[in-house]
């Protein structure tokens, strides 16, 4: 079997709970070739429209910690077929994940598409750089429309991908989408209430004209 992100995620702990449930055989004859170290074109899409996803690391303690990463749509910028990047603007200065990345650089991505209920999972090494250490990307990954205080750059290096299936994913818009969708609906209803007022306009206009 070559299953890159499942090559990475299974551990002994993981095959034990799998045995338990009576899922290894599922994994144990994988006969597909699927290493995911490259993105291809549906992935540079996919990433493209995201305007958010969450990002995991891990402290020196162990303990996990998921930060969501928001930004204007294609904020996480696709350099080349295993490298990401992003501008890491300024928020309650806590620093956790920028903490827990200097001690282990390695993190887990989901990007989420709740009206395609569809996500994917990224497996990257994360390298933090300073605005000044690299011009072309810092450029590349800054949205001068965007008002938040830019602090640094996130580099991403891929090690792995994989996407889920849609099961459990609860569809959600956004306020924009929302906005986009019933745009027609408001266009109708405006037309209709100005066609009825130019109606009450001419009934008006022959009830003072008289019999």
């Amino acid at each position: 079997m070559s299953y890159g992100f499942l090559d990475v995620a299974i551990t002994p702990s993981v095959r034990a709970a799998q045995a338990e449930l009576g899922a290894d055989r599922i994994w144990r004859n994988f006969k597909g070739h699927r290493e995911c170290d490259r993105f291809t074109e549906n992935e540079v899409a996919f990433i493209a429209e995201r305007d958010s996803f969450y990002m995991a690391s891990v402290s020196e303690t162990g303990w996990p910690y998921v930060q969501h990463r928001g930004g204007p749509p294609g904020f996480l910028k696709v350099v080349d077929d295993r490298t990401l990047a992003f501008a890491d603007y300024r928020g309650n200065r806590q620093y956790i994940s920028i903490g827990n990345l200097a001690a282990n650089d390695r993190a887990c991505l989901f990007l989420m598409d709740y009206p395609g209920r569809a996500r994917l999972k990224i497996y990257a090494h994360v390298e933090k750089l300073a605005l000044d250490a690299d011009p072309a990307l810092t450029e590349l990954v800054t949205d001068v429309a965007y008002k938040a205080k830019l602090e640094r750059i996130l580099r991403l290096r891929l090690e792995t991908f994989d996407w889920n299936c849609p099961q459990h994913i609860t569809p959600r818009f956004t306020e924009q989408q929302v906005t986009e969708a019933v745009r027609p609906l408001r266009e109708r209803l405006a037309q209709l209430e100005a066609e009825n007022a130019a109606l009450r306009d001419q009934l008006g206009a022959r009830g003072e004209e008289g019999p």
